[in-house]
């Protein structure tokens, strides 16, 4: 994402409205994210900044984030530092993403003091530090020792000292025959060269000057003469003095709806093949922007552990069903051990110590054929006879062993198959804690060591309102499914599930047993939707009364029986679903 220094720059003009505001709260919903509740005289404001390498950034914010049961060490310190302090300054390091805030409060002792806040946006390498009024770093947000880096550490006790500084121009205030001087050795793409040679300027805006001068985005300046060179400063010196002085507009790129891209000024080398859109404020575009996926990617954060436990849980509880079927296949020939037994014991006359092999008649064989019958040498005709009657008990034995275990795995291999569907559809942290929970109970996750489980209110299940105002309820994972089939639902409520797949519990609450046809389709499209086959079409879902599902005794979490069922075939419709959410 182009969230380059003159993108910075452009947010650091918004954020100047934020000067002699207080820092009332501070949160750390995230390892490499903070958001600071701002109070000024216009109002409350959220500012979030974030280190994280993929999408760090600083801006106002209106969404609201989870924040942790127990608050990071670094926002512990940052509260002990920083509550009550006044915004004195926010600057911007030129041509570069580093912004300082410049932050005044007091001591222990009750004496002014000036802290500084730094944020340095630089993809992986991003950070969040705090300074004391020497310059000495009181903490940040990553540590870095010289085991990670041999040319600038930054540890708590160090001096802070800015990044080295790239051999680069600043385009805003490179003179006019540096410019010159600079085309007339341009080599290789033009949009290559100017990412090279000039400072603040992501690879989208590159591309941008170079398509505007050239008609296209990967044009060769090699072949250039020196009158091209020449129109070519003339043309950069134009084009950064206006981007200099013309005021920023936030502007996102679209592609069939979804959020693409964004940037300061409107892009034209894309032509039709994406949408523009403007926003009011920077801190909006970003907000729009990184929506959903912040969430997405902390859902996938706080997911990946428990996603990989479960994953190789249910390959290995898949690969012992298949041995456990193989040897159960192999007992089905027990009664054969059995009828070899009789055969060796009636021929015990014929059989001497030390014989390999015995040949007699089949009398289980209607033409009573000869039929060669293994031996141990080692053992009396009675031991041999005994051999093959324990064979067989140990087969049958065996059989209805391999039985219960078989049915226990596939129960088990069930079980951890819904996990995975819960995980996939989790859409807060909260779900995931919950899932983590029952998993921990069950045995399957150990509890994380220093981490004392905090009780908490259990979540709701979703609701929903039909078109004719019947409320639907949809369980958010197993527990919940739980609690709202066998506690909540009245028995003449209706519940429907996907048949034979995966998902949540839907109940449509019944007026005593009535309810309408729109309403018992509407209910069956959240429980196609919230299923494992949310992206299919004719998914058929049953239904049936809260009455006749059934809980097994010691089944899991989220497994019932039901008797008696009807089926529609129905097709998830997203809008539908956020329709019926909305009511």
């Amino acid at each position: 994402m182009p969230f380059d220094a003159v993108f910075l720059s452009a947010v650091t003009q918004e954020l100047q409205s934020a000067c002699g505001a207080r820092i009332d709260k501070i949160h750390q919903p995230e390892r490499d994210t903070l958001v600071l509740l701002l109070r000024s005289a216009q109002g409350a404001r959220r500012l979030l900044m974030t280190a994280s390498p993929n999408r760090a950034r600083v801006h106002f914010t209106e969404a609201s984030a989870e924040n942790p049961q127990q608050p990071p060490m670094f926002c512990m310190l940052l509260r002990k530092h920083l509550t009550g302090a006044r915004i004195a300054a926010i600057s911007q390091t030129p041509s570069e993403r580093i912004l300082d805030f410049t932050l005044e409060g007091t001591d222990e002792m009750g004496e002014a003091v000036t802290r500084h806040l730094i944020l340095e946006i630089m993809g992986r390498n991003s950070n969040v530090i705090l300074t004391g009024p020497d310059g000495r770093i009181l903490d940040c947000m990553r540590r870095v020792d010289f085991e990670m880096s041999a040319q600038r550490q930054v540890l708590p006790g160090l001096f802070y000292h800015e990044p080295p500084r790239q051999e680069k121009q600043d385009p805003f205030i490179c003179p006019q025959s540096q410019l010159l001087s600079l085309c007339r050795t341009a080599q290789g793409k033009l949009d290559q060269f100017l990412l090279a040679h000039f400072a603040g300027l992501s690879p989208l805006i590159c591309r941008e000057l170079a398509y505007r001068f050239t008609g296209e985005t990967d044009s060769d300046c090699s072949i250039w003469d020196e009158a091209r060179r020449n129109d070519f400063a003339a043309y950069l010196a134009q084009a950064f003095a206006k981007l200099h002085a013309t005021p920023f507009t936030p502007v996102m790129l679209l592609r069939d709806e979804a959020p693409f891209d964004f940037t300061y000024c409107p892009i034209e080398q894309y032509g039709s093949y994406l949408q523009q859109r403007t926003y009011p404020s920077f801190s909006a575009l970003l907000d729009g922007f990184y929506a959903s996926r912040d969430q997405a990617e902390r859902i996938r954060q706080k997911t990946q552990t428990i996603h990989k436990t479960i994953s190789n849980l249910s390959a290995r509880a898949a690969r012992k069903l298949t041995l456990q079927r193989q040897e159960l296949e192999k007992t089905k020939d027990r009664d054969r051990l059995r009828e070899l037994g009789d055969i060796v014991t009636a021929n015990l006359h014929q059989i001497t110590r030390g014989q390999a092999r015995l040949q007699a008649e089949d009398f289980y064989d209607p033409e009573c054929k000869v039929i060669e019958i293994p031996l141990s040498p080692q053992l009396s005709p009675q031991q041999n006879a005994a051999r093959y009657y324990k064979e067989y008990t140990k087969a049958r034995n065996a059989e209805k062993f391999l039985t219960e275990q078989i049915a226990n795995g596939e129960a088990e291999l069930e079980y951890l198959s819904s996990i995975l569907d819960e995980l996939s559809r989790a859409e807060t942290e909260r779900d995931v804690g919950e899932i983590r929970a029952e998993l921990t109970d069950g045995g399957y996750l150990r509890q994380q060591l220093g981490k004392k489980r905090m009780k908490q209110p259990p979540s709701k299940p979703m609701l929903f309102c039909s078109s004719d105002g019947f409320a639907i309820y949809v369980g958010r994972n197993n527990r919940q499914n739980d609690q709202l089939t066998l506690r909540m639902a009245d028995r003449r409520d209706l519940w429907l599930h996907t048949q034979k797949i995966h998902g949540s519990h839907v109940i449509l609450c019944t007026e005593d047993g009535a309810y309408d046809d729109e309403s018992l389709h509407e209910a069956a499209l959240l429980a196609a939707y919230y299923s494992q086959a949310q992206g299919g079409s004719n998914v058929p879902v049953d239904y049936t009364a809260v009455k006749n599902v059934k809980k097994p005794a010691g089944a899991r979490p989220g497994m019932v029986l039901y008797t008696t069922c009807q089926t529609l075939f129905v097709t998830p419709e997203e809008e539908l679903i956020k329709r019926l959410q909305s009511k």
